[in-house]
């Protein structure tokens, strides 16, 4: 009768991946799920809405997972659950201009997913007061930085192409620790959006696609996160920058990025975007970074994606790993991510 497992059936699986087991409960525990083997697979405490599992509920695996999700959230939590991407949209569009008023804001674009939804999420507050920024740091893919810049010519983003090939490729030359690297290309990054914020009059703020993945992985939240890697586009700007950071998607997921990117009417091809790192094929690159080794990884990584691209996978029952409502047609859709890694091999 624990509202955690209401309506879920007595014989449900669940995922269950641990070693260890839980032997005693705490003071005022009282077990309300079991296994075969385990006593303790789920328990509250009493007398307090405080719930414990010791499975996944959020893996495809528990066949009711996400019922006990809706029970935690909805009942317990007293959430509303009217999460859409057109209230999303609505409210966002809301504080952002309540926010920024006519503040003039420049937006880090990186031809992504998540710099893109937050570049039109800014266009519909704020209109012709939002300037984009789209940096080449001589790390993209083959190509890239002519075809993104062409990707968003009707998208009214009112978008800048910066050439700063050469002073991040200068900056990393001999550089071989993945965290330094990581760190160099942020910080020339920053420097180079100062650079232009400094010649767009009236320029407060900069925007940028941060989402939540981002925080937690910059140990963004204290105490709720360990240090995996640093991102660029975490930790606030220097000083003298004078300008204020506005991260529309910093609640977000990249689904529902995705979900919101529909909405907003952007095309698949660019919600479709696979994740890349910002710090781009330097960190693609195991050991320094060189002209070289980034023509080799350009070339593999073109062949590897146009392969993907072009392998028929219809009828072979493989979802869209950005819409799992949608069947993919080909091997690219089909994968959350793929790419091309150069190793030092000798």
């Amino acid at each position: 009768d624990s509202p955690l497992m209401d309506g879920v059936k007595v014989h449900s699986q669940v995922w269950m991946s641990h070693g260890d087991t839980i032997s005693r409960l705490p003071e005022g525990g009282v077990a309300i799920a079991q296994t075969a083997d385990i006593p303790y697979a789920a328990y509250q405490i009493e007398g307090e809405p405080t719930f414990a599992v010791q499975f996944h509920p959020e893996v495809f695996h528990t066949e009711e997972g996400t019922k006990i999700l809706s029970n935690f959230a909805l009942g317990i939590c007293g959430c509303a659950g009217d999460w859409t991407p057109d209230s999303f949209i609505e409210t966002t569009v809301a504080d952002l201009r309540a926010k920024l008023g006519d503040d003039k804001v420049i937006l880090g674009l990186s031809g992504g997913v998540d710099s893109t939804v937050a570049g039109v999420l800014l266009h519909k507050a704020i209109g012709h007061n939002l300037t984009s920024i789209f940096v080449n740091n001589g790390l993209l893919r083959k190509n890239e930085f002519e075809d993104v810049l062409a990707s968003y010519q009707d998208m009214g983003l009112n978008v800048i192409g910066v050439d700063a090939s050469r002073a991040f490729l200068d900056a990393l030359a001999g550089v071989t620790e993945p965290e330094a690297k990581r760190k160099i290309i942020g910080r020339l990054f920053v420097e180079t959006f100062d650079k232009y914020a400094r010649q767009i009059e009236g320029a407060r703020w900069l925007a940028q696609g941060t989402i939540y993945p981002d925080v937690i992985e910059s140990a963004g939240i204290p105490g709720i996160a360990s240090k995996i890697k640093s991102h660029h586009n975490v930790g606030g700007l220097p000083k003298e920058m004078n300008l204020q950071v506005v991260e529309p998607l910093r609640m977000l997921f990249k689904d529902e990025v995705r979900r919101v990117g529909r909405a907003l009417g952007i095309k698949e091809e660019l919600v479709n975007r696979h994740p890349f790192p910002g710090p781009s094929l330097g960190v693609r690159i195991l050991g320094d970074v060189t002209e070289e080794k980034l023509r080799i990884l350009r070339e593999a990584d073109d062949i590897y994606i146009k392969g993907l691209r072009a392998y028929d996978c219809t009828g072979m029952g493989f979802r869209s790993a950005s819409d799992p409502r949608v069947m993919a047609t080909n091997l690219y859709d089909a994968i959350w991510q793929a790419g091309v890694v150069l190793l030092p091999i000798r």
